[in-house]
């Protein structure tokens, strides 16, 4: 289930809602709808950021079904680091793999110790040391 994106409706963005955005998973930062005109449809604006590379974006587009990202989170336990890589394995399957370590767990993250990790279609990301 987990790396797997599902489809969803457009009017249940949010704040806060996960959605793909130009093959990018994207956390919303703010939907605004616009009334629908004489002939037209109302219009989302909805403002995202990036979960992996942390980039905004910006979309306009009619009611329709959008690809909704499934996140998995899973823990692992550090092996070893090189530089701004971390080795880990993970302690359900026993898979081992390198993942760069954010800036903002940087000083937590050393050998030993449990993170927690997301698994988000094709990328997997640190988010935070189990303590």
């Amino acid at each position: 289930m987990a790396g797997e994106i599902r489809v969803g409706d457009v009017g249940d963005m949010k704040p806060g809602s996960l959605m793909m955005i130009d093959g990018a998973p994207c956390k919303v930062t703010s939907v605004d709808v616009s009334r629908p005109g004489k002939h037209g449809h109302a219009k989302f604006r909805i403002v995202a950021v990036g979960i992996i590379d942390e980039k905004k974006r910006d979309i306009v587009m009619p009611h329709q079904a959008i690809d909704v990202p499934v996140i998995g989170k899973r823990q692992a336990q550090v092996l070893s680091i090189s530089g701004n890589k971390a080795n880990i394995m993970d302690s359900e399957t026993f898979e081992t793999f390198d993942l760069p370590i954010p800036d903002d767990v940087k000083d937590k993250v050393k050998e030993g110790v449990t993170v927690v990790y997301w698994e988000i279609i094709d990328y997997k990301v640190i988010k935070q040391v189990v303590e």
